[in-house]
């Protein structure tokens, strides 16, 4: 297994104000994005990012249950929806819900995700599956069902934002410049999986060898190597960043070193390919435990999504960070 040649190099910053739950990052240059992977991580580039600090572990069910009972707070999976804004959709649709992952019973064309993923009624952060399910047991799972506002909301709420895609996946590496996994180069140490990901032919067949098969407990695996848990797999993480189909061209050049990037701009993050849908996306990052490598390697820090932002879904939650 690789180990960063400095593990605690980025660890200076004076930290003994910070919530334990939070790891203090000094602000460094480093090769962010993908060459080798898929089409949205490349070109491969420096960035340098300010210091800053971020949770060591995503935002559970049992922080987001205490923010609720404080504030009040009403996801927008919860609220009503507005007709006006799904022209065409069935009255059925029209109820609160979010997104589910549903496991088809046999292989299914993997171009289609409506093979598995389908809009339940009822289905929120408190009932994630939907009406029927719940998170009794759950309190130390990742918060899922949660959109971008209700994200963002959160953070302010603790006095905290939501990371960067730069931030982020500078947290994410642990200090193995340019590795593929937040470890390394190889998808399993020692036989020993790393990550809570999808083993088996996605989305019908899971073999759950590595023990889960769908969130498990946060820091269920080991830690990077600045001390961060859960930076691949387990639930894709919400960044403010605008998504863009790839980094800045110029970004790769010698002359270009972004400082603190904030990412593509909201006019241009609509997906081209559902010209209907008028709702700007930003980037998840870390993949989830519906990623297989015959689907979707995305558990690796240079992988990005774009997501909808008023969208909420079984496998999306975030942590957050605080800027020096």
């Amino acid at each position: 297994m690789n180990q960063p040649a400095n593990p605690m190099g980025a660890l200076r910053m004076a930290d003994r104000d910070l919530p334990r739950a939070m790891v203090a990052l000094s602000g460094a240059k480093f090769r962010m994005g993908s060459d080798k992977h898929y089409p949205e991580e490349s070109p491969a580039h420096w960035v340098i990012v300010a210091d800053f600090a971020i949770d060591t572990a995503p935002v559970t069910n049992a922080d987001f249950a205490i923010f609720v009972a404080a504030t009040g707070y009403v996801t927008v999976a919860e609220r009503p929806l507005n007709p006006a804004d799904f022209p065409g959709a069935k009255p059925e649709m029209l109820k609160p819900g979010s997104m589910v992952f549903q496991q088809p019973a046999g292989p299914v064309d993997l171009r289609n995700y409506a093979n598995w993923w389908a809009y339940v009624p009822g289905a929120c952060w408190r009932n994630p599956e939907g009406p029927g399910s719940d998170i009794e047991g759950r309190g130390q799972h990742p918060v899922v069902q949660v959109s971008y506002e209700d994200a963002a909301a959160y953070a302010a709420w603790a006095g905290k934002e939501l990371p960067t895609e730069a931030e982020w996946e500078f947290a994410a590496r642990g200090g193995l410049e340019g590795a593929s996994y937040c470890w390394g180069e190889s998808m399993l140490v020692n036989g020993r999986h790393m990550a809570n990901t999808w083993q088996g032919d996605f989305p019908w067949r899971n073999d759950s060898s590595d023990g889960f098969t769908r969130t498990a407990p946060v820091a269920s695996y080991p830690a990077n190597g600045y001390g961060i848990y859960d930076m691949a797999g387990n639930v894709w993480e919400w960044t403010s960043d605008w998504f863009a189909e790839r980094h800045a061209p110029d970004a790769a050049k010698a002359c270009c070193v972004p400082q603190n990037p904030r990412g593509g701009a909201e006019d241009q993050s609509y997906d081209i390919r559902q010209p209907q849908f008028r709702i700007p996306r930003k980037v998840v990052k870390g993949g989830s435990f519906l990623c297989a490598p015959n689907y979707c390697l995305r558990f690796r820090p240079a992988a990005r999504q774009p997501q909808m932002i008023d969208t909420a879904m079984s496998h999306i939650g975030f942590r957050c960070v605080v800027r020096r």
